[in-house]
């Protein structure tokens, strides 16, 4: 089918089944910025705005933002950077980031992200500073030549697909700094830097670029989109017309009359008034980010943010296994979230109809992998070799969470009309209690296949196990309806 660049053409546009299906994708903070790898440690991306509002976005915990941060004087980005670098420029990062390339071994990339469970791979190919991981074409007016000379983006698409799995690009379409240079300090300060002049035809030419010569299956805009929407749909009717498959995230607010108000003193200002005053009344507002509804997608991304209920529209969340996505030398073990915490995380997001886009940082200096990172991917791998069946191609049930007599919670999804009961805990012995459930049928443990009782008592299904649970973390129960 041929679509046309209007709304109704590309909203009609059924959501492609792969990647309903897939779950779980890795997604790759790594650039110049992966180089002096630092970012304050105040906590979250939403502590630093509740922290330190008047200078947040130069004291958020992601390294990917040091560019900006080393350029408001007195942050502690900006004394490391000048402690370790003294007055050297943040371009003399690239020279060493492309000598480390000497040392990338894609292909085992690509092994370690198939052997975690992902089913698709999203590579950062050019963030806030700029810098483009492909040899792009298209030439940066404001800083010539800075762009790899090696096709990263390329060498890692062929070894993702060799490898069997699905390859999506990143893009910072909102936020450039070689186009848009001054400190920015305030949330005002990052949504008004949405370059103009000629940023909007260079993002729209790379982005193009990108779609030509890779054929990406996910389209990943970050921040917002610096043209109207009516240069905005051309770009998605294209995209879906060369990649008939691909599908396109949420990230994609376009230029109207409150970018243009954004991008003044006044307007900046009447924002951070409003926007700290809401901030000092509801702290606890400010936990992750949602990005807004937008005129089209295929999926939402929250952002370390967790849904409560099961979601009409599809969603992927998107967070690092820090504070940070991109690699923070300062992070050490206990830094970084707990497998299991992980894990809860994704299964609670399956069952709500979301998928897991679960980031790495490479480390700048080597093109590898930290081991703290790689400890959580075999994890993730473990864990779904032996109950992958509850999650990919898996869909909402009626109800999302249950909790067993213990205090355990449960998360449900639905198979071809089969239910998954996972467990979000180690529970042993013979037995287990869900609390308010009512289920008739007859179930089995997936690991094994060993056969489970199914028996009401009052409000309460009783599961009993034929072979007892041993503490493993979270089992799966799977759960046939009488016919």
């Amino acid at each position: 089918m041929t679509y046309a660049p209007e709304l109704q053409s590309l909203n009609n546009r059924p959501l492609p089944e792969w990647y309903d299906a897939a779950k779980f994708g890795v997604f790759i903070h790594w650039g110049v910025f992966s180089i002096p790898a630092f970012a304050p440690q105040l906590g979250s991306i939403s502590d630093a705005f509740k922290l330190e509002y008047d200078r947040a976005v130069a004291m958020v915990p992601y390294t990917e933002w040091y560019a900006n941060a080393i350029k408001v004087p007195g942050t502690p980005s900006a004394k490391f950077h000048e402690e370790h670098y003294g007055n050297a420029p943040y371009e003399n990062f690239k020279e060493p980031f492309l000598e480390a390339l000497k040392q990338w071994d894609p292909a085992q990339w690509a092994e370690t992200f198939r052997d975690a469970g992902a089913r698709y791979v999203v590579l950062v190919t050019k963030h806030h500073d700029g810098f483009c991981l492909w040899p792009s074409a298209v030439p940066n007016p404001h800083r010539h030549g800075w762009h790899s000379g090696r096709d990263i983006v390329g060498e890692l698409a062929a070894a993702v697909r060799a490898a069997g799995m699905r390859f999506g690009v990143y893009y910072s379409g909102g936020i450039d700094w070689t186009f848009n240079p001054e400190p920015l300090r305030t949330i005002a300060d990052f949504v008004g830097s949405v370059p103009g002049g000629d940023y909007p035809r260079y993002a729209m030419a790379q982005t193009r670029e990108l779609i030509e010569r890779y054929e990406p299956s996910v389209l990943w805009n970050d921040i917002a989109w610096p043209t109207k929407l009516d240069e905005l749909l051309p770009l998605f009717a294209d995209y879906y017309n060369a990649v008939p498959d691909g599908v396109v995230n949420d990230r994609w607010p376009h230029v109207n009359w409150g970018t243009k108000v954004m991008r003044t003193k006044v307007g900046r200002r009447i924002f951070d008034l409003i926007a700290k005053r809401h901030i000092r009344r509801n702290p606890d507002a400010l936990d992750g980010m949602i990005p807004p509804v937008v005129p089209h997608s295929d999926f939402r991304t929250p952002e370390y943010v967790r849904f409560s209920t099961i979601q009409s529209k599809k969603w992927e969340a998107t967070r690092g296994m820090s504070y940070s996505f991109g690699y923070n030398r300062l992070d050490r073990e206990a830094d970084y979230q707990p497998s299991e915490q992980l894990l809860s995380d994704f299964i609670d997001g399956v069952s709500k109809g979301g998928n897991l886009l679960l980031n790495i940082g490479p480390r700048g200096e080597d093109a590898q992998i930290p081991q703290a990172q790689l400890s959580r991917l075999r994890d993730f791998g473990g864990w779904l070799r032996r109950n992958g069946e509850a999650i990919y191609g898996t869909r909402p049930w009626l109800q999302a969470e249950a909790e067993t007599a213990d205090g355990l919670s449960i998360r449900f999804t639905d198979k071809g009309g089969e239910i998954n009961a996972i467990v979000l805990g180690r529970p042993a012995g013979e037995e287990l209690r869900i609390r308010n459930f009512n289920f008739a049928g007859r179930a089995r443990r997936l690991e094994d296949g060993s056969p489970v009782t199914l028996h009401q008592q009052g409000d309460d299904l009783v599961l009993g196990f034929t072979r007892p649970l041993a503490g493993d973390f979270a089992p799966v129960v799977v759960m046939t309806p009488e016919a």
